[in-house]
């Protein structure tokens, strides 16, 4: 189904699929300027907020499909933003190969449920040895130069972490394996994640040189918008 956004208003035809892409609202550590990575830290206030609006400038997308990371973060930006949509649909997260959860778990008569993927393969960029540590204390105790080179190049890691290009090599298989045949389905996805699992998928979608994903910011709370069609991505 295709998903054209003009202003506020929405219009759908057939044979063209929504992807939806949403940074998660600003975390605790967002807000206290902390390497977060990996660390499974829930939203402020802000983000709460974020993630309502967010909600608001997608409510009236009939969404087929969700994909969360593992992370609180992403997990409460989608059900924060599914919670006032318009169709009233309820994400159901899913649990395969959790044994007596997966069973026990499923429904045989509501059908108003939108399936809920969680994949570590979303989780944003792990940040090793600087997690939990202050950016600006990390400037001062390894330089200025050498934190924004683990920050900003393709493919240095910090110590004991991961590059973009690490995180990429694990965010684009799910997404062509995993996420992509749904779209191929013509059916609407939204993917709830983080900075750099986001900029992976980005750099792929709109062709970008190491470069320019490094120059890339995703705003916390923000949909980005492509629809799919013949095989194509376009935004």
């Amino acid at each position: 189904m295709q998903v054209v956004v003009m202003r506020e208003k929405i219009l759908y035809t057939k044979n063209m699929a929504q992807l939806v892409l949403l940074r998660h609202g600003q975390s605790v550590w967002n807000a206290k300027n902390l390497f977060t990575g990996w660390v499974d830290v829930p939203l402020t206030p802000k983000g709460i907020e974020e993630a309502l609006d967010a909600g608001q400038k997608i409510k009236d997308i009939p969404f087929d499909v969700i994909f969360v990371s593992s992370l609180c973060r992403s997990q409460l930006t989608a059900m924060l933003a599914m919670s006032v949509h318009a169709e009233g649909k309820v994400p159901c997260v899913l649990h395969p190969r959790e044994g007596k959860q997966e069973e026990w778990g499923k429904s045989y008569g509501n059908q108003d449920l939108i399936p809920t993927h969680v994949a570590s393969e979303l989780n944003e960029r792990m940040y090793g040895e600087l997690q939990g540590m202050n950016k600006d204390d990390a400037r001062a105790k390894f330089g200025k130069e050498q934190v924004h080179i683990w920050r900003r190049s393709y493919a240095t890691q910090p110590p004991g972490g991961e590059s973009l290009k690490d995180t990429a090599a694990r965010t684009l298989p799910y997404f062509e394996n995993t996420i992509l045949p749904h779209l191929k389905q013509d059916k609407n996805v939204l993917i709830s994640a983080h900075g750099n699992s986001l900029r992976a998928i980005i750099m792929q979608l709109d062709s970008l040189s190491e470069d320019e994903v490094l120059k890339l910011e995703i705003p916390t709370g923000v949909p980005l918008f492509y629809t799919y069609k013949d095989h194509k991505f376009s935004k």
